[in-house]
Parts: C-alpha cells; structure tokens; sequence
C-alpha cells in the first residue's frame, strides 16, 4: 500500500513554517527524530532542495516503508534504526555533530495503528503485542501476564491517568487466573465487564489501559525525557526544535523541558543578568498549538496533537 494513502502528517504546513527559517540554506541538516513512514521528511526534502536529512525509528517496518519512499532523494538521506533516546550515536554514527532543524512527531504511529496483528488498537482484535519494535523487549500480553496487581494498577494510573486503575488491575489478575491473556480482544471483554454502566458512557473502557501499556512496553516517557534535553544540544545557533504529542504526559514532559531550556540561570538577587547566564533558547510559539478545525476534520488523528516549538539563541557556555 502506499504510504501516502494511509499517513497523513499532522500539522505540516505548520513545521514546514517553524522549523524552515533554520533550513533554507546550504549544508543545513534536518533530523526527523520519528521518522515513521517519512510523510513529514518527504515534505521537508522536497521544500528544502538542499537539506540533508537524519531519519531515526525504531520500528524497522517503517525504516523501509520510509526508505523506499525518499529513495529519490538519493544520498540526501541516511536512515538509522533507534530509539529516539539514542540520538548522540545515531548522530555520532553519520558523522554528524550539529544540526539546524529536529522534529519530534510523538506517540504511535499511522502503521502501528492500522496494522492489525501490532495490537495497538482495542478496536480490533490481535495478538497482544504493542512493540514498536518487534525484534526486542517484552509485549504488553507479557506484562498483562507477569506484572503484579499493584504494579498494573501504578502503570494505568501513571501512564494512563486512569480512575479505575485497581478495579481493572484486579480484574485482569483474576481473568488471568483462569487463562492466558493474549489478545486484545480478550483484554477489551475483561476490562469492559469490570466497568460500570455510567463510566462505559464516558470513553471505550480500554483507551486509557491501553495507552498506558503501550507507554510501559515502549518505555516511552523514560526515552523521551533523556531525548529532548540531548537533541536542544545538537541545535547550531539558530537552530529549531519542533515537538507534537498526542497525550497530556508527553506534552507536560515537553513544556517542563522546553521551560527550562529557555529560562536564565542568573542567581537570584544579581541587579543585571550576566550574558553566560542568558537563556539558550526562546520559545516560538505561545503555549501548545493545536490543529485548526478544518485539519481535524480531514485528519482525526490531528484532533489530540499539541505543538511545542523552541529556537537556539546562544551557545552553550564553553
């Protein structure tokens, strides 16, 4: 299938006018810390006739899914298979050091979603899997299995925000007791039963259970929380930074870093700032930005996305 029938990138005229200041010049470099299936980059490399781009995915199905699609970009490309926390080698493995643009286009993907037998949507029935990359670590099925009530009830809560956390715990432990929960469809009946009439009225009863064991197998907010602050040190002056997130946890994480990165660190009392105190970073939009009606409308999967976007204003200090 092809991939632009089934992915379309979110928010991207809105990248393309963030991130492009810093990437309309000769030698510019552009990494596309979730590559996916390359609808973002693909766009980029076609704007930008002389950028070069660093693709990072840890879902080898999409590193060729991606591949195949910016072939004709030839040796503009190098693609790297990663988790997104491994940015320093990934970078250190092409020979590059700085860089002028990177984008972070969070959560699970357009073909994790739509293939079946990843597990990832509880509206479909597949095996229990939600690995982004299948060649490693364990599968949700395996912590459905082996992690305690307790440790079920933290991650839903943690990860999941949810209210039921204990009365799902509880109950997939006792499922568990009697068989095996190996798909989604199971999981689904287990915690649709254990929901009440009132809350079932509120949200599918899976969504946020889902979500949190998603984030636990991947170890999502663990690598993104060691993967903004190291790729803001690869930005040249002047280089951008853009981050869409899809969930509350992620955009938090982001705003907390971002507020950092753009604060002073003058000691409280000084009468004037001194200059290797200033802020490194400058915010380039106000808040979080979302997708605008007609967007949503087009492209469902844009309805949660919330837009962070930061520029390099000083060098580190040496």
């Amino acid at each position: 299938m092809n991939p632009r029938d089934i992915h379309t990138p979110v928010l991207l005229e809105r990248c393309l006018e963030l991130l492009g200041p810093a990437l309309d010049a000769p030698g510019a470099i552009f990494v596309d810390a979730t590559l996916g299936m390359g609808g973002h980059s693909e766009a980029f490399l076609e704007r930008f006739p002389a950028l070069h781009l660093i693709g990072l995915d840890r879902d080898r199905d999409a590193l060729r899914i991606a591949g195949e699609r910016l072939a004709p970009f030839g040796d503009r490309v190098d693609l790297v298979h990663t988790v997104y926390d491994g940015i320093d080698a990934a970078l250190d493995s092409v020979g590059v050091g700085a860089v002028h643009g990177i984008l972070f286009d969070l959560g699970v993907s357009s073909l994790q979603l739509d293939e079946v037998d990843r597990g990832f949507a509880y509206s479909r029935d597949a095996p229990l899997d939600m690995r982004m990359d299948q060649s490693t670590g364990v599968t949700a099925a395996d912590v459905v299995a082996t992690f305690s009530e307790g440790q079920l009830r933290r991650i839903f809560e943690r990860y999941g925000e949810e209210k039921l956390a204990g009365r799902y715990a509880r109950a997939i432990v006792a499922a568990r007791a009697d068989a095996p929960i190996e798909r989604s469809g199971q999981l689904v009946d287990i915690l649709t039963r254990a929901t009440p009439y009132a809350a079932q009225r509120t949200g599918h009863p899976a969504k946020r259970v889902f979500q949190a064991l998603r984030i636990e197998v991947n170890a999502e907010l663990a690598a993104l929380e060691a993967a903004i602050p190291a790729a803001l040190e690869h930005l040249v002056l002047g280089g951008r930074m853009v981050v869409l997130s899809y969930q509350s946890l992620e955009d938090r994480l982001v705003k907390r870093v971002f507020a950092d990165a753009v604060a002073s660190t003058s000691p409280r009392g000084l009468p004037v700032e001194l200059p290797e105190h200033a802020p490194r970073f400058r915010l380039l939009v106000r808040g979080a930005e979302q997708a605008d009606a007609d967007e949503k409308a087009q492209n469902p999967r844009a309805t949660p996305v919330r837009l962070r976007a930061v520029e390099r204003v000083r060098e580190a200090a040496a």
